[in-house]
């Protein structure tokens, strides 16, 4: 059975410790010294910082995992009244010979006048498999090994105030499926891209953006809408078009104190295959579930976050508390609703640029799930 994969051993537990053991041992040695210059963020005249750290984890179906992650956040042209962008990598390899490069990035131009935000994946990796729609089995059904090749990219340009305008591509691929079934169980039916797919989509997008620092809101409103449509004229083996909705809104009640809520909703038509279908779980949104699984055509999610940063007592340690609800459906029939809550800490990673680590813990009725990541969820 697939478990959630140590997540915060993979994304950078050793940030938290070192940061922890720098606040507390402030010994003047050049090991220190660098130490300091790269986690405790003391330079306030450099606009861009960069960092970047080994990885290591376990999961019982790959074995052990090396890696390393990067992170760079700079302004444009250096000028600090510019929002925030990042750039993030992280890249692995398995003792059992699986391998992934992944990169996210968030950049906007001087004046914040273009917005360029996306994700690329390329990995060889098992997936859980535990069936289509929202009443299905408490256990996975198959594993599916699969070559996979994502990019999704937005680059929208600003058209009045905060409103901003562009195209939207999404690029999935997916080479030498198999699928290792359970307990000897074969369906009759053929799951949709069970022999690999390569679908194309093209489309526009709409974004009302106020945020100043994507990787820590604490006052602000985002809103997107965005259409993507595949078909085989430009490549894609399957036709279908699916609907993204993204609303988020934060309050700063306080100077320590952060509400900030989320509405996401992704609705898809024609040929979709089980790996483009709209899924539930991730370290992003409704966190404890592992991402897919719960799929189906349709999905709409909420939910909603209290964050301290930092606690009262400390100028380095905060903390959060969230719930969510969610469903899919195939028919926007959105008959069993699903719940997680949770709770986790938080790290001050740069100060000049109030940037956090977070450490996160997701409880469901199937079990849960833990997280580290630089920057919050949402």
């Amino acid at each position: 059975m697939i478990r959630n994969r140590f997540n915060f051993i993979k994304q950078g537990i050793l940030i938290v410790l070192l940061c922890c053991f720098i606040n507390s041992f402030q010994a003047q040695s050049k090991v220190v010294k660098l130490f300091n210059k790269m986690f405790n963020d003391t330079d306030t005249t450099k606009t861009s910082k960069f960092i970047a750290y080994p990885t290591l984890a376990y999961a019982p179906e790959t074995s052990w995992e090396i890696g390393a992650s990067a992170l760079y956040i700079y302004h444009a042209k250096k000028d600090k009244t510019n929002r925030l962008s990042e750039i993030s990598n992280f890249s692995f390899i398995t003792l059992a010979g699986q391998y992934g490069v992944h990169f996210d990035h968030a950049i906007y131009t001087n004046k914040d006048k273009w917005f360029g935000l996306g994700k690329l994946k390329f990995q060889s990796y098992p997936l859980a498999y535990y069936g289509i729609g929202q009443n299905i089995s408490g256990e996975e059904l198959a594993i599916a090994n699969a070559n996979i090749i994502s990019i999704r990219e937005r680059l929208l340009r600003k058209v009045y105030n905060n409103w901003y305008f562009g195209l939207e591509l999404n690029y999935e691929r997916l080479s030498k499926v198999s699928f290792d079934w359970f307990h000897g169980i074969i369906p009759q039916n053929n799951i949709l891209g069970q022999n690999g797919y390569g679908n194309l989509g093209l489309g526009a997008g709409l974004v009302y953006d106020n945020r100043h620092n994507v990787l820590n809101v604490r006052h602000g409103l985002l809103s997107e809408v965005g259409y993507l449509f595949y078909d085989q004229a430009w490549g894609s083996t399957n036709k279908l078009g699916t609907l993204f909705l993204d609303n988020r809104i934060f309050f700063d009640l306080t100077e320590r104190n952060v509400l900030a809520g989320q509405f996401i909703g992704q609705f898809s038509q024609g040929d979709v295959p089980f790996n483009q279908l709209s899924m539930i779980g991730g370290e992003m949104m409704m966190r404890g579930y592992y991402l897919g699984r719960y799929r189906d055509k349709n999905m709409l999610a909420l939910q909603a976050e209290h964050r301290w940063l930092p606690f009262k007592f400390s100028k380095r340690l905060g903390g959060a508390l969230f719930a969510g609800i969610g469903s899919v459906s195939p028919n926007l029939n959105f008959d069993k609703i699903l719940w997680t809550a949770g709770g986790g800490l938080r790290v001050l990673l740069f100060p000049q640029r109030d940037v956090y680590t977070r450490l996160d813990v997701g409880l469901n009725p199937d079990g849960y799930g833990i997280y580290l990541f630089i920057g919050e969820a949402f």
